[in-house]
């Protein structure tokens, strides 16, 4: 084992920095060959079989092309959940679990509700709230038939009950005139990231990940917001919130909008690093 473990190492090393390489090590060595961290020491005599070493030789030839490993393994963790991803879904990050605690924190688990979440992906936010709100009900909207279908077999997978629409919000009010229940919440993590960031990205994203469920034309970068709150117009209850995920450049341009378009109680919040990651906006009373 020692010496597969070298050959990891060497060959990523002049790809991911050696935080990352470690990172990628643990997980290879405990999805292939069901070696946990804590048994490192204990199994570094370990001979790996001929099948264990052309799996890992496989695993880093893709690493080595940027490949997530997510895709390569085909599943990742979401707030303690664990999601299918594949490329027609972005990958789950760590920060969306802050915008599912945002509402998490707001209501008591025996509270049924109703939540709606647009631009779905992989499900992972829907089916968090759904596990961690077990009393609310839960929707969700995407327009890709394949990303919809990876999010029905999570939902399967992490015993979640989710109505799932495939519909364009970027169509709102035909969008809302067709789905029959208004909704407590609602919540996205839409597409954000302006065409001119794309330099700045690291390959394993730009090169792999849906650029459906991640860009927006620089000259209308409120594009999926601005819909979704006509969407929220017609669909919210009165005193309902709207959440979203948002670019941390388009903050106060996120806020005045929801402004201008009469939801009061509007905050900007900074995620666990201290950027602008999430807006937080309320209903007035109907």
């Amino acid at each position: 084992m020692t010496e597969t473990v070298a050959y990891i190492q060497d060959t990523l090393q002049n790809h991911y920095p050696p935080s990352e390489i470690k990172a990628f090590t643990r997980l290879i060595m405990e999805r292939v060959c069901n070696i946990q961290i804590h048994q490192f020491l204990l199994c570094k005599d370990k001979k790996l079989s001929e099948k264990e070493k052309e799996k890992i030789h496989n695993i880093v030839e893709r690493l080595t092309k940027y490949e997530p490993i997510q895709y390569i393994f085909g599943k990742t963790d979401f707030y303690g959940f664990e999601f299918l991803v594949n490329p027609s879904v972005l990958i789950p990050r760590p920060e969306t679990e802050e915008l599912v605690e945002l509402i998490v924190r707001d209501y008591p688990g025996n509270k049924e509700i109703e939540i709606m979440d647009i631009g779905t992906g992989s499900g992972c936010i829907a089916i968090a709230l759904k596990r961690l709100l077990p009393h609310a009900q839960l929707s969700a909207i995407d327009i890709s038939p394949e990303a919809l279908k990876v999010a029905e077999k999570n939902a399967s997978l992490n015993r979640a009950s989710i109505f799932f629409y495939q519909k364009d919000i970027l169509d709102p009010h035909r969008t809302a005139d067709s789905i029959e229940p208004d909704f407590d919440v609602i919540v996205s993590n839409p597409p954000y990231v302006m065409e001119k960031e794309k330099a700045a990205m690291e390959p394993n994203v730009l090169d792999y990940e849906p650029h459906q469920a991640l860009f927006v034309p620089d000259n209308d970068p409120l594009l999926y917001y601005r819909n979704i709150t006509r969407f929220a117009e017609q669909k919210l209850k009165k005193r309902g919130y709207l959440c979203f995920e948002i670019n941390s450049q388009l903050g106060e341009q996120v806020v005045n909008m929801l402004r201008m378009m009469e939801f009061k109680n509007v905050e900007l919040i900074q995620d666990l690093s201290g950027h602008d990651h999430f807006v937080k906006a309320q209903t007035w009373d109907r």
